[in-house]
């Protein structure tokens, strides 16, 4: 360890800073990975059937016909670690692979081999490259691993990655770009097979302050399943314990928890640290966590199942060295808080998806219309029917958006306001033109007074091929 700590590394992007590497030993160390040889765990699972897969698998085959002549193994991982694919031309390269059992069905994440390229990436959710002996194990110093993660486009959640394994005496950096370029691939591809999906914007790693004095969310209106929710937060913050509030991403976790906190400690101020990108961790972490030890002062770290292992480490030292008040934390699921963080947190909340919550849509998109123009915002009948019977994938962001939108046209909201998306059922991806299509329908048909007869020779349809189509977008116009 001491001989790790005290490598010197250039600037080079593919260079694995050594606190990273230091961290994944140590947790290595405290995980019991094997020094000298592997033993990975064999899953033979395989979802050739996801998204992912999919083009993961299809960027890898160009990528392998590229390098055929190449001793360079190229491999698709889970999110776990399993080893989903791998395809290699080099015999001496695949027997020596096979012998370590980095190969389809085995588990390769640290806590099964000790820090490698794979393993390092997923932990950290960052671009890593291992050489030789910077592998924790022995049986793995004849490799150089370059590994990138691959995120869900949309929702940011962790895929797994894209691993490239060649002899420790070849170079590296060509390996470190070819892994890069193909996960970028991999993940443009996914939008483009997706059909109309948004990408997820970029993290900033945003430390703001939220006043005591912030404008209420309209917590008495909304449903048992939030008040329920309000109420085990604010019981557990009162207690002096920690929480963790689990849920889909947009569903409010940290309204959730930014309300308790102003009820529980009304003077404090409340401070939300917003996940960073993975390469800004070090700054992101510098900026904010000396306000952990000021009085009157609370934190919500949000998602931070996105944060690097390492990250998570350093930040569970710090709470537990300074944190004068409970530790307030949002993540997707209880499962994915970071180990580190896990054991400082005493209760986890759930807070169902809006979905799940149809008696909170009308209350909340008033107020969100209020926000957005300025003064009351009023909601049509039909419009109401049609914000409650939508199924929000995005939840109260994706209400927040709609409303903004709808409130900027008009002070009363009809269903003409509202965009395709809300008025159209779960359905499955549309290419453009299909979009372009259907949201054509649901201008024509939205307008008041409009029948599908007259919406058909609008846009030239006939109209058993109107209702066809109404049918194939599950497009439903409240009365």
């Amino acid at each position: 360890m001491n001989e790790l700590a005290e490598r010197v590394h250039t600037d080079d992007a593919s260079v694995v800073p050594t606190r990273r590497l230091s961290a994944s030993w140590q947790r290595s160390q405290e995980y019991g990975a094997p020094a000298e040889r592997v033993a990975p765990v064999y899953t033979g699972e395989v979802d050739d059937e996801s998204l992912f897969f999919r083009c993961g698998q299809e960027v890898l085959h160009g990528l392998h016909e590229t390098l055929a002549n190449e001793p360079v193994s190229m491999m698709l991982t889970d999110h776990e670690g399993h080893v989903l694919t791998r395809s290699c031309q080099d015999r001496a390269l695949v027997k020596a692979l096979d012998n370590t059992y980095l190969a389809p069905g085995f588990a390769f994440s640290e806590r099964e081999a000790g820090t490698n390229g794979l393993g390092l990436a997923l932990a950290d959710r960052m671009p890593s490259l291992v050489r030789g002996d910077e592998h924790y194990c022995t049986g793995l110093w004849d490799y150089t691993c370059a590994a990138v993660p691959i995120l869900d486009p949309v929702q940011g959640y962790l895929l797994g990655s894209v691993n490239l394994t060649t002899w420790s005496r070849k170079s590296a950096d060509l390996l470190f770009a070819l892994a890069q370029t193909a996960a970028g691939h991999t993940s443009a591809l996914m939008l483009a097979r997706g059909r109309g999906m948004r990408p997820r914007p970029t993290p900033r790693g945003e430390v703001f302050r939220v006043s005591t004095t912030v404008r209420a969310e309209p917590t008495s209106e909304l449903s048992e399943a939030w008040q329920t929710a309000l109420r085990e937060v604010r019981e557990a913050l009162a207690e002096g314990l920690s929480v963790g509030v689990v849920g889909e991403a947009g569903v409010g976790r940290t309204t959730l928890l930014t309300t308790a906190l102003r009820r529980t400690q009304p003077h404090d101020r409340i401070l939300h640290a917003s996940p960073p990108d993975p390469g800004d961790t070090a700054s992101w972490l510098a900026l904010w966590t000396p306000e952990l030890g000021k009085h009157n002062t609370s934190i919500v770290a949000a998602e931070v199942d996105t944060l690097p292992s390492w990250a998570a480490t350093e930040l569970a030292g710090i709470i537990a060295a300074r944190s004068r008040r409970p530790l307030a934390v949002t993540a997707r699921e209880a499962t994915t808080i970071p180990e580190a963080l896990a054991r400082h947190v005493d209760t986890v909340v759930e807070l169902p998806p809006l979905r799940r919550r149809p008696d909170d849509v009308l209350p909340l998109a008033e107020n969100l219309g209020k926000l957005a123009r300025g003064r009351e915002v009023r909601f049509t009948p039909a419009a109401a029917r049609a914000l409650r019977n939508y199924h929000w994938p995005d939840n109260a962001e994706q209400l927040r958006r709609v409303v903004r939108e709808a409130a900027a046209r008009s002070d009363v909201v009809d269903i003409r306001h509202l965009p395709p998306e809300v008025l159209c059922g779960p359905t499955r991806a549309l290419t453009r033109i299909e979009t372009l299509e259907r949201d054509e329908i649901v201008r024509c048909l939205a307008e008041p007074s409009t029948t599908v007869t007259r919406a058909a020779e609008i846009l030239g349809m006939g109209r058993a091929t109107i209702y066809r189509k109404i049918t194939q977008y599950g497009i439903h116009i409240p009365e």
